[in-house]
Parts: structure tokens; sequence; C-alpha cells
């Protein structure tokens, strides 16, 4: 696996984000899944692709940098996000990044419920890391929809650059296109200038058709993210979900020009497990996909992983995990 581009180096120039277009049926309609085809590509995957040493490093320094590093729980405080925040900018060990040649390495954003974000904001000021909000009655999206919507400027007002937003999965089940595109149409007018992840709840969706046609879908009403899930579903981020969700992205920019960018989130936890997730981005979209703008991983505990994987490279032996703690 290897790359044109420095594992953290950033593109020089940044796309244009993604104003959508008008609502096409035909093209949705005739969106289709071979399901065991996909299953079979996605099997093979961990084992085509293989990095060792330092190249290994590298891609695991790459994956740091992708990373919303998030909390969601129903005990946040403001001294967890405040510590959280601290290893978004210090994500690896000082002696370890200055061993690697990798200081200034930072996590590509922090994700809170909309209670943190001013703390989070706060905490991240000068730093350059984005504070994204997740909303719109996040995770079920149940909520009445203006109340939905004045959630979405509550968090942009209080400082968010970005917003995960959840759709609502029976427009998907139903069937009913043009009332999800109208959904999240208003919701990416709510957003103004924070982009704005579409979390597709995949693990509720039924099918691989269906999770393909919505995400053309939420592409086609100017999402700026296609995400998996909340991490709050049974089912959360798969490589079968992942691989139909891309292939939708490339098929919208083959068609529109635009690249739209993708967040797998919940259950990735092992730096192995990233590694096969950046393989799959480089096969299936390209370099491009691999940055901060186009790519991130929803994970907490995917960081504590990597830098134990870290360690190992300059030291040679695995530490305890209690040694690399997330926050």
């Amino acid at each position: 696996m290897q790359t044109t581009l420095s594992p953290t180096q950033l593109p020089q120039v940044q796309d244009p984000r993604n104003n959508g277009t008008p609502l096409d049926l035909d093209w949705i309609m005739a969106v289709q899944a071979n399901t065991s085809a996909i299953e079979r590509r996605a099997a093979t995957l961990p084992g085509r692709r293989s990095v060792k040493k330092d190249h290994q490093a590298a891609w695991l320094c790459k994956a740091i940098s992708l990373i919303d590093l998030t909390t969601l729980s129903g005990d946040d405080s403001a001294g967890r996000v405040r510590r959280l925040c601290a290893k978004a900018r210090q994500p690896v060990r000082a002696d370890l990044l200055a061993a690697l040649g990798m200081q200034g390495l930072t996590t590509g954003a922090v994700c809170v419920y909309h209670d943190m974000v001013a703390t989070a904001v706060d905490a991240l000021a000068g730093s350059g890391i984005p504070v994204a909000a997740v909303s719109t009655g996040f995770p079920a999206g149940l909520s009445p929809f203006h109340l939905r919507i004045a959630e979405i400027g509550e968090s942009v007002k209080a400082g968010a650059q970005e917003i995960d937003i959840v759709i609502s999965r029976r427009h998907v089940l139903t069937g009913n296109w043009q009332a999800l595109y109208g959904e999240m149409r208003d919701m990416r007018a709510a957003c103004g200038d924070a982009h704005v992840k579409a979390i597709l709840a995949t693990g509720e969706l039924g099918t691989l058709r269906n999770v393909a046609r919505a995400s053309l879908v939420c592409m086609m009403a100017g999402a700026d993210f296609i995400k998996t899930s909340t991490g709050k579903e049974p089912v959360n981020a798969t490589l079968p979900v992942t691989l139909t969700m891309i292939r939708a992205i490339r098929d919208y920019h083959d068609r529109t020009g635009i690249r739209v960018g993708y967040k797998p989130a919940g259950g990735i936890s092992k730096a192995k497990d990233a590694l096969v997730y950046l393989s799959m981005i480089k096969d299936e979209l390209g370099d491009r996909w691999l940055h901060p703008d186009l790519l991130r991983f929803g994970a907490s505990s995917l960081l504590g992983d990597i830098e134990r994987q870290l360690e190992h490279h300059v030291t040679g032996a695995y530490s305890a995990q209690w040694r690399h703690p997330i926050g």
C-alpha cells in the first residue's frame, strides 16, 4: 500500500463543497447492490494489503490524522471533554512522535453532543482542530423536525464547524426518496458554512441496496460526508457497507465531478482495522480521499490501540493499554 502523498500532507487545493443536484429518481431506482459479490470482495480485503515497519507506522499516523475523537455518553462532563481535546491536540506521547519525526500530528476533529460544543471549542482554541456536533435528535432522529433544525442552528451558533445529522430511517425503508431528499436539503441549509455529515444508520436500513440509494439521495441533497452509523446501532461500520457507500461516492463523483467525504463509525477499534479501511479507500477512490477533508474515522478506543502499535514500532515492546489513556 503505497501513495504518492506523504501520510500527513494535506492537499494543496481544497475541493468545492457539494451543493447537491436535483433529485434524479431514475438514477436512484437504477441503483442495485449485488450483496454476494460485495461480501466476497470485502472478505478478501484484510489479506490483500500488508504494510510493515516504517510504512505501517506512517499509515497509522495517517489514520490518527483522520480520527474524529468522540465522546457521546450520558455522563459526559466538561472535564472529560477537556481531557479529550487535550488528547486530540497531542494524540501520541511526545517522545514517540519525536522518534517517528511526526511532531505536530493531531486528530481530524473532536465530536461531542451539543451541550459540550462550547467547552470543546474553548479547549481547542488556536489548534485548528474543528469541533463536530451530533445533532437532529441523535441517535434516533425522531424528535419534531423543527426542533431538529433548531438544534443544528444552536450547535453552529456555539461554534461547531461540522454537524453530524441523522436521517429518518423510515424514508429509506418505505422508499420515500423525495421526503429523504427534502429533509436532507433543509438540514444542509440549516448548517450554513458548517459541513454536514449525513449518518445513514446503515445497520437499520435492511439491505445494501437501501444503503446505496440512501447514500446517493443524501449526496444529491448536498451532504459533505456520508457516514455509516451513530455507533448506537446493533451493527455499525462493516466492510460490505463501506464498499457499498464508497462506490456510491465514486459514482456521484464520476457523474458530477464533486467529491463527497466518507466516515465509517462504530466498531473500528483496532489499528489493523484502520489499515484495512485505508487500503479499501485507496483502491476504490484513490489517494485524494486519504485526507481529513474527505475521510474520517468515528472512534475513540482506536487511538489507544494505534498508540500502542506505534510504541511497539519505536521500542520493540508492547505496553499496557492504561499507558495510553484517551482522556
